[in-house]
C-alpha cells in the first residue's frame, strides 16, 4: 500500500459492505423447505467484531433480505442493516446521515453492478477477488481473497493496522 494509501485508511470510521458475494461466496442455497441458507465465514466475523472493537462503526447495505443475513448481522452486532436496498445508494445517504460522515470516512466493500454508485462514491473503495469487472475497475483495492472466503478480514485488518489499532491481544 502507498504512503497516500495509508492516509487514506487512516481516515476511515466506517466498513460497509454487501452481504452476497462479499460475507458469503454469492451462491444462494435453499433446503427441501425452501428456507435460504448462508455460508460465513469465522474470520471475517472476528474482523467485523475487531472493527467494531476498534470504534469504527459498521453497516450491511444488501438489495435482498433472508433471515440468515439477519441473524448473522445481529450476532455480530452491525451498527446499521440495510436489507432490502435497492437502489443500494439511498442506504448509503441514510447511513451517512445516521453516523454524521463523509463519504471520504467510509470503506465499502462490494462484488457486483448494484454496488457500484456506492463504491464510486466513498473514501475506499474495495472490490472482493470475485467481482465482476465493472466493480474491480472503481476500485481502490481488489482483495486477495474471495467473498465469503476472508475478504473482510482482509480489509478490516488493513484498516486497522494503518490507524495503529490492529494488535494481537
Amino acid at each position: 500500500m502507498t504512503k497516500k494509501g495509508q492516509e487514506i485508511l487512516k481516515k476511515i470510521k466506517v466498513i460497509a459492505m454487501d452481504v452476497d458475494g462479499v460475507m458469503t461466496d454469492g451462491r444462494i442455497i435453499y433446503d427441501g423447505d425452501g428456507k435460504e441458507l448462508k455460508f460465513f465465514d469465522v474470520q471475517d466475523g472476528f474482523g467485523i467484531a475487531r472493527a467494531r472493537h476498534a470504534g469504527l462503526k459498521t453497516a450491511v447495505i444488501s438489495a435482498r433480505s433472508c433471515m440468515a443475513v439477519k441473524a448473522r448481522a445481529k450476532d455480530l452486532k452491525f451498527d446499521k442493516v440495510y436489507l432490502d436496498a435497492y437502489p443500494k445508494i439511498s442506504a448509503y445517504e441514510k447511513m451517512l446521515k445516521s453516523f454524521g460522515v463523509g463519504d471520504e470516512e467510509v470503506c465499502f466493500i462490494g462484488d457486483d453492478i448494484p454496488d457500484h454508485a456506492i463504491l464510486s462514491r466513498v473514501g475506499f473503495a474495495v472490490a472482493v477477488a470475485n467481482a465482476v469487472p465493472e466493480v474491480k475497475k472503481v476500485a481502490d483495492h481488489v482483495t486477495r481473497a474471495s467473498g465469503g472466503r476472508g475478504a473482510v478480514r482482509e480489509v478490516v485488518e488493513m484498516i486497522l493496522k494503518a490507524q495503529g489499532r490492529w494488535g494481537v491481544a
